[in-house]
């Protein structure tokens, strides 16, 4: 299942998108900087799938420790900016939808899927949540970041929400040009309720800006 109008939306944000990662925040900056660190600990020797790659932006940090990695995305404007970037391991780069990763079963020791489960409609998340899982070795684990509700009052707030419960908002590109995207949020209790059917939840952590989550297949 596909939201064309986010998928339209982060191919035309492709060559601004990294300036999320960038803010002048200190603490917000202060969290990403802890996953990225983590999580180039957990890759370390491993053969890594990382799904919903975008620009490259966890790539390549993943790439300063891992073995290898299969990175794709359905966007071709962002596979060409990720492609740009300096890997220290073999990165191949897979234009691919993730309901329909090219990949067999038990091909990968870690699954790395960045900042796009909030885009994922809520009804769809059994599929895909198979679709991630059946790339991974048995007994191994998959890792996900995404982004906390923003702040009370923030300009980013609801603009509707579908039969589904799923929250659509407001974005706009450097040029003015809006979009309406699919963007859920969720509290930690909510996270647990939507993962455990499915995983054991290794590792939670649920900061100020972002949350992320290790889990294994059950």
């Amino acid at each position: 299942m596909r939201d064309k109008n986010t998928e339209k939306y982060y191919s035309k944000r492709a060559p601004e998108y990294e300036q999320i990662y960038f803010r002048d925040m200190p603490d917000r900056r202060k969290e990403i900087e802890d996953e990225v660190a983590f999580v180039k600990e957990l890759c370390a020797g491993k053969n890594v799938l990382d799904i919903a790659c975008g620009s490259g932006y966890w790539t390549e940090r993943i790439s300063e420790t891992a073995s290898s990695i299969v990175a794709c995305d359905i966007s071709a404007e962002m596979l060409d900016i990720a492609k740009q970037k300096k890997f220290y391991c073999p990165v191949n780069f897979i234009r691919s939808n993730l309901n329909y990763l090219p990949f067999a079963p038990n091909s990968f020791d870690i699954v790395v899927l960045g900042f796009w489960f909030s885009h994922h409609p809520s009804q769809d998340y059994p599929n895909l949540f198979s679709n991630i899982t059946y790339p991974l070795k048995a007994g191994n684990l998959l890792w996900l970041i995404d982004n906390n509700p923003p702040a009370e009052g923030s300009v980013n707030q609801s603009h509707h929400v579908d039969d589904h419960g799923n929250n659509f908002k407001k974005r706009f590109l450097d040029n003015k040009k809006e979009y309406i995207i699919l963007k859920n949020y969720f509290e930690k209790d909510e996270l647990k309720d939507i993962f455990s059917p499915f995983y054991k939840i290794n590792r939670l952590i649920y900061g100020k800006y972002y949350w992320s989550v290790m889990l294994i297949p059950s």
